[in-house]
């Protein structure tokens, strides 16, 4: 059974006097540690798909299948539970909370599900640890590059065991050094058994996936293999 699958998903939104069809019946499905790109220009769609697979936002018809549970007519509480338990985001701007140090902000999905003390700040140190941040857990944000913030963002993603990693844009922030040291490292975590989802515009990026998903006014116009490793390993970003 795939991890995730999306069956006939539209999504409308009410705008002024007229309604915008965002997605216009997707279909496909995630397999446990495929990596997938999802790429189109402005306007496509796959801002709305990543936010349905994020379960940030409901279609407005179709299934949507996470984990074995269809989450689709969730409430707000249920949709909830589901992001803190099953996925662990990484987007563009890193959004880190700025009061807290690397420790903290790799805590925060473990807050959610209950875990607190001595057990979250163990779980959070060998999160840090993987990602290369092990000597600089009692950092701000504001003291780390911008790839170190990454790399914390991308702790924190794994901190909660997530079914799927959903990265939006993961290297759109960072220079093209960066940037290639960042797709090493999720090449490694898809290597290791993560299941991963990325959003991008670019095609180079996009490269560095196993499968590339177009998406073009609301449909996917195209599925095909990506170049994986071999792309960060050319230095494409």
């Amino acid at each position: 059974m795939p991890i995730a699958a999306l069956t006939d998903i539209v999504k409308t939104y009410t705008m002024g006097a007229g309604i915008v069809q965002a997605l216009k019946g997707v279909s496909f499905a995630i397999e446990e540690g495929e990596f997938f790109a999802i790429m189109g220009p402005s306007g496509s769609g796959k801002s709305t798909l990543l936010n349905i697979l994020g379960c940030l936002d409901r279609p407005t018809q179709g299934s949507y299948v996470l984990g074995g549970k269809d989450v689709s007519a969730m409430n707000d509480r249920e949709l909830s539970k589901v992001r803190s338990e099953m996925l662990g985001f990484v987007f563009q701007s890193f959004n880190l909370l700025p009061q807290l140090n690397v420790l903290e902000n790799i805590e925060v999905p473990l807050f959610y599900q209950g875990i607190h003390g001595a057990k979250a700040r163990a779980k959070a140190r060998l999160m840090a640890e993987r990602v290369g941040l092990g000597e600089r857990t009692d950092h701000r944000p504001t003291q780390l590059s911008g790839g170190q913030q990454q790399r914390v963002a991308i702790a924190r993603a794994l901190v909660n065991d997530p079914l799927l990693v959903l990265a939006d844009e993961p290297t759109g922030n960072l220079d093209t050094k960066t940037g290639v040291e960042i797709m090493h490292m999720l090449h490694d975590l898809h290597e290791a058994g993560t299941t991963i989802i990325m959003v991008t515009h670019e095609d180079e990026v996009a490269q560095n996936a196993q499968k590339i998903v177009t998406v073009r006014d609301g449909l996917i116009v195209e599925i095909r293999d990506g170049l994986g490793r071999d792309a960060a390993e050319v230095g494409l970003t």
